[in-house]
This record gives C-alpha cells, structure tokens and sequence, in this order.
C-alpha cells in the first residue's frame, strides 16, 4: 500500500495541473492531509462513496496521463542515472562516466 501511495503521490505531483480543481482537492486531502473518506464527504458535502469513486477515477487518469507522456518513469531513470554518477565520479571511473552521458542523453 505504501508503494502505491508513493507512486500516486508523484504522479499528482506531475499531473496535478491537468485535474479538476476538485479532483486535486480531494487527491491532496486524501493523499497529501491524510484525510479519510469519511472527513473528505463531510468537508465537500457529498457521500462518502461519491468522494471514493472520484479519488478512484483520478487514480485511473493518472496512470494514463503517466501511461502516455512518461514523466514519472523519466524522473525516475534520471535519478538512478545520477545516483550512477556520483558513484562512478568517487570512484574516478571515466568511462562509466561517459556510459551515464549517453544514457541520459537518450532520456530526451
């Protein structure tokens, strides 16, 4: 579960800007504050089912927004090619080094 919320977490943070503002508003209630359902449905004057079908439809554009455009996934690559780096530069390893320019310049 937590891997799932980690992932959503980056994923609102990527596509935020293509949701509704009520679909940011109870993804960062739910995902970001915490907030149960329950709280959610108080809050916005709406059931508390109506508040989980909406956060669960979110879920589903992001992953389709991130299925399309692929931010997460470069984000993603790019650190563990720059973990790679700092590896490689304390180990003065210059054709490794090279090896990771390449792999990142392939990213774009």
């Amino acid at each position: 579960m937590l891997e799932k919320t980690t992932r959503i977490n980056f994923l609102f943070d990527f596509y935020q800007e293509l949701l509704t503002p009520k679909q940011r508003s109870y993804m960062e209630m739910y995902y970001l504050e915490d907030y149960s359902l329950g709280e959610i449905s108080e809050g916005s004057n709406v059931s508390r089912q109506a508040v989980y079908d909406n956060i669960r439809r979110t879920e589903t554009m992001l992953e389709a927004y991130e299925e399309k455009l692929q931010l997460y996934d470069r984000f993603k690559r790019r650190n563990h090619l720059l973990e790679l780096m700092e590896q490689a530069l304390e180990k003065e390893d210059k054709n490794k080094l090279k090896e990771i320019m390449i792999s990142l310049k392939e990213l774009d």
